[in-house]
């Protein structure tokens, strides 16, 4: 009896040992499957969760989006937000923010490109210089 229950314990410890993969690896596997199954968000679902994540990250809402486009990385957009509220509504302070977001459509960052009063146009140079 002895010697089988040797045996049987000597087979088990000569089965293949699988190593425990750590949370980092399932999470890595995890996130890989679930980009494989998730379809490509289309341009309007982008638009729309960029100007939403924006709006809450800043506290600015969007007024307008001057650009949008795909890019190699994501997304990218520029906005037009109202800064600063002014009587009358011609001076109050508006400024255009570029938006990039990843492939998934998620906000990867953002920066001011420029502020201007709502009532003025950009300056127009001659001979565009």
């Amino acid at each position: 009896m002895a010697n089988t229950r040797n045996t049987s314990e000597s087979q088990d410890s000569q089965e293949p040992q699988h190593k425990p993969r750590s949370s980092q690896e399932s999470r890595t596997d995890d996130d890989n499957r679930a980009t494989a199954r998730r379809p490509k968000p289309k341009p309007m679902e982008v638009l729309r969760e960029a100007r939403a994540q924006f709006a809450e990250l800043t506290g600015l809402n969007v007024e307008s989006v001057t650009s949008f486009e795909q890019t190699e990385d994501g997304w990218s957009l520029e906005v037009e937000v109202l800064e600063i509220t002014r009587v009358p509504d011609t001076m109050s302070l508006m400024a255009s923010y570029l938006v990039e977001l990843d492939s998934e459509g998620q906000l990867a960052g953002y920066r001011r490109l420029r502020r201007y009063e709502r009532g003025r146009a950009d300056a127009h140079r001659p001979g565009g210089r």
